[in-house]
């Protein structure tokens, strides 16, 4: 047998591909994990940016819901100051609990069911997509709000390149891409000091004036449409700003990339985001007031609001430039969320049999390559269906974003109610999360009764196809599931040999080569299979796993290691029961992301040991084949295949019927 180079020059698109992505990580190295996670500053740049951009457009669409009647920004802005703490401290509790991550899915899951887990997911899923659209394209509004009207059309195919560039940059890996776009969210945090601090700082001396023009705005107003009539206006507005919080919860469900410890790395993250997005955006609706700022077509409040701050400033045009640029561009930094939080959800909820498994996959760059691509595509196509409206994307955006809220406010009061024998502290803690969950209710109905004709709907009907979606593929999983059980139950039944071979194997002698996924009925399957199809043909067995590194796994240096320890004491069994039949056993095993690759080395490496080995593998096979099941099942064996044959190894699938 002739074996053909095993290392393949690298295609024209492969090159370019590490140039563009980088080279694979070693999932081996001992300072992987250290390498690769991120401390409070880098979190709160990642994950807080969410948050914190929002402020470019949940304040404006709370101040321009009021209308006439501004003097009630007063009140809007401390009642979102006192929302984003409660909201936070309720997420604190979050990280606390569930320090592995999957923020509003993992909680809804353990404390109400899995069915509400679900909804929470797929809620959280739209909302990231939504995130990444509506951060981009208000990052096209700022950035347009100073160039000449006659270059508005280009504003979508820059969002568009937007997206794109931000994709290339996640799959290269969480932390690169956070330290890229660090000096914009910097530059940001700068300027926005100076626009708030000088905005009420310059208007300290006019206080006693402004309360008493406010004080005959709310005469006036009580005089003509009531109590009842100004409540309603706060209200309405309060919920058209509910954008604003938007952000709170990424940082519960990113933890796994947090720098240990992490619950105290996230808790740190969380004050970060709370204090600089209670201060932002309640410092910009405060201004808005006090300059008695009005809309101006083409251009947003922020925009007008930075030329009116800096007017008499020196090079305060460029300053108010400067300010409004770095506002829009970290906007792009806050759809990094979207890229980060929106695959970590499909992976916990891939885990679950929620979604395909392989969005439970990383790639060679420990990313989550399938759910990074389809976040992507997903905003693109979000992006062109709005035309990168911002007022439509808000309302799209805000309702799954609380039902989410209300989902983990709720779960998380039962969790503490349930618990009250164990927390002496539990009663404080669930009147937290009663108050978190009443705000977050009260700003889900009020826009859901306001929005839904609007836009809403579309929102309330994507969710719950995907639902729809989620129950289709968990019910298929269920399946093959029980198939596999079945025959499982029938292989366990087979008793232990009683001619045990202690010998080592024999270079010589003919060896079966057979890939298992662990000890199971597969696996023991595709054992019997050879020796009916090729009888005393093989007198070695050498079984192969990979122990794959997926987002499940991929938790720390302990878990990897714990991980091969498993699968060595699986494939231990297969050695035990083929030696008890008499024949000549032994194991090979190696862990990674990429099983096909992984794979195909152990197998080549052996067949240079055992120069007369074929390699068996198992695949399943149903009764009737459609492009459903090819999504939810991987083609590993057809690529094994594929690659061991070029190399001159004789390969064969053996197949594993299952009745659905």
């Amino acid at each position: 047998m002739k074996i053909i180079d095993n290392k393949p020059q690298q295609s024209f698109l492969e090159r370019i591909k590490r140039r563009f992505i980088g080279a694979p990580r070693d999932i081996n190295e001992p300072s992987l994990f250290h390498k690769i996670s991120l401390i409070p500053i880098l979190a709160w740049i990642g994950l807080g940016a969410d948050g914190l951009s929002s402020s470019s457009y949940g304040p404006e669409e709370a101040f321009k819901a009021l209308g006439p009647h501004t003097y009630l920004a007063i009140f809007i802005a401390i009642a979102t100051a006192f929302t984003v703490f409660i909201i936070a401290y309720a997420y604190s509790r979050i990280i606390e609990h569930f320090p592995h991550g999957g923020g509003g899915y993992m909680v809804a899951t353990h404390t109400i069911s899995s069915d509400a887990g679900v909804v929470a997911g797929s809620a959280l899923l739209v909302d990231y997509v939504l995130t990444i659209t509506i951060s981009l394209a208000a990052c096209g509004d700022a950035i347009f709000s100073y160039l000449p009207h006659a270059l508005l059309p280009y504003k979508i195919p820059f969002v568009a390149g937007l997206i794109v560039l931000l994709v290339m940059l996640n799959l290269r890996g969480v932390k690169e891409s956070i330290t890229f776009l660090a000096p914009i969210f910097i530059v940001f945090v700068i300027t926005h000091i100076l626009l708030i601090g000088y905005g009420l700082g310059s208007h300290l001396g006019e206080i006693g004036p402004v309360i008493e023009k406010y004080r005959g705005s709310v005469n006036s107003d009580l005089s003509t449409i009531g109590f009842v009539g100004i409540l309603a206006i706060f209200l309405r507005a309060f919920s058209m700003g509910g954008g604003t919080y938007t952000g709170i919860e990424a940082v519960s469900n990113a933890m796994n990339v947090m720098r240990e410890p992490r619950v105290q790395t996230g808790k740190r993250t969380m004050v970060y985001l709370a204090v600089s997005l209670a201060v932002t955006a309640s410092g910009l609706l405060f201004c808005y007031a006090l300059f008695s700022i009005a809309p101006v077509e083409g251009r947003t409040l922020n925009a007008i609001l930075a030329d009116r701050t800096f007017s008499g400033w020196y090079l305060g045009g460029f300053l108010a430039l400067i300010t409004i640029l770095s506002e829009g561009a970290l906007l792009m930094v806050g759809a990094q969320a979207g890229f980060i939080d929106g695959p970590r959800v499909m992976a916990n909820m891939a885990v679950d049999s929620w979604l395909p498994r392989r969005f439970s996959a990383l790639s060679e760059r420990l990313t989550m390559q399938n759910g990074v691509l389809l976040m992507g595509a997903a905003s693109l196509a979000v992006l062109f269906y709005t035309h990168g409206s911002v007022s439509a994307l808000v309302v799209m955006y805000s309702i799954n974003v609380f039902l989410t809220f209300s989902l983990s406010q709720f779960g998380m009061a039962k969790f503490f109610f349930q618990n009250r024998n164990k927390d002496e502290h539990w009663a404080r803690h669930i009147g937290i999360h009663l108050i978190g969950l009443i705000l977050c209710v009260t700003i889900l109905i009020v826009t859901v009764y306001e929005k839904f004709g609007e836009g809403g709907w579309i929102t309330l009907v994507i969710t719950s196809a995907l639902i729809g979606l989620c129950y289709l593929i968990r019910r298929h999983y269920r399946k093959v599931r029980q198939g596999v059980r079945q025959l499982e139950e029938i292989l366990s039944s087979i008793p232990s040999g009683h001619v045990p071979n202690e010998e080592p194997l024999n270079t010589n002698e003919r060896t079966a080569i057979i890939l298992v996924s662990g000890y199971n009925g597969f696996g023991l399957h595709s054992w019997l299979s050879v020796f009916r199809e090729f009888p005393k043909l093989y007198r070695n067995f050498i079984f192969v796993c990979v122990a794959e590194i997926d987002s499940g796994a991929f938790k720390g240096a302990s878990e990897i290691e714990a991980l091969k320890s498993s699968t060595a004491e699986q494939l231990v069994k297969y050695v035990k029961v083929a030696r008890s039949y008499g024949y000549a056993a032994d194991y090979r095993t190696d862990v990674g992301t990429d099983v096909v690759e992984v794979a195909t080395n152990l197998c080549r490496n052996i067949v240079q040991e055992f120069p007369k080995s074929s390699v068996f593998t198992g695949q399943l096979v149903f009764r009737q084949e459609h492009p459903f099941q090819r999504i939810l099942h991987n083609e590993t064996a057809f690529s094994i295949q594929r690659r061991l044959q070029w190399n001159g190894i004789t390969t064969v699938i053996l197949p594993v019927r299952v009745n659905l």
